[in-house]
């Protein structure tokens, strides 16, 4: 059964933990590992200090001392793997990290099918990275051979986006 959770769920759990004695604590998602772990210090070297200082003002431990560390690490879903290309195809990567869109809103024609013949400079899709839409456009006459990404997923730097045969 796979779990959903969004930043509220872990800024409770985390909220939960840091109010417990729970020393450690790992959890891990479909697409993010959370892992907290608290108290990372020796218990016997506390009392060492504590019976060796023979002063006997009343001692205590902050607890802010304690060393606490809380990584949340997305993991993003492997990335697509192109099949093996033929040598006479150029390959189109993905100059950024973003999300593919083939064309410029939904419901309108992508900008290109495979079988087109395109131009140097003719927009080829759209990466939308941080809210920003950025016009990939093609660096040569070619035809689109193949296009290897999905419309609407998230592609990574250097993953091919499509094949052409230069003209």
């Amino acid at each position: 059964m796979a779990m959903k959770l969004d930043h509220e769920d872990l800024n409770r759990i985390i909220d939960k933990i840091s109010k417990s004695d729970i020393q450690e604590f790992s959890l891990e998602g479909e697409d993010f590992k959370l892992e907290i772990k608290r108290n990372l210090f020796d218990q016997n070297q506390v009392a060492k200090n504590l019976v060796s200082n023979s002063s006997n003002d009343s001692q205590t431990i902050n607890q802010k001392s304690i060393n606490e560390s809380i990584s949340i690490v997305n993991e993003p879903e492997p990335p697509q793997v192109a099949p093996p290309g033929r040598s006479d195809l150029t390959e189109i990567t993905s100059p950024m990290v973003g999300t593919f869109y083939r064309a410029a809103a939904p419901g309108e024609e992508p900008f290109v099918e495979v079988g087109n013949n395109i131009k140097i400079g003719q927009t080829i899709c759209i990466l939308e990275a941080m809210k920003l839409m950025n016009e990939i456009e093609s660096e040569f006459n070619a035809e689109i051979v193949e296009i290897l990404v999905e419309n609407g997923t998230p592609v990574e730097f250097g993953q091919i986006l499509m094949r052409v045969k230069q003209s």
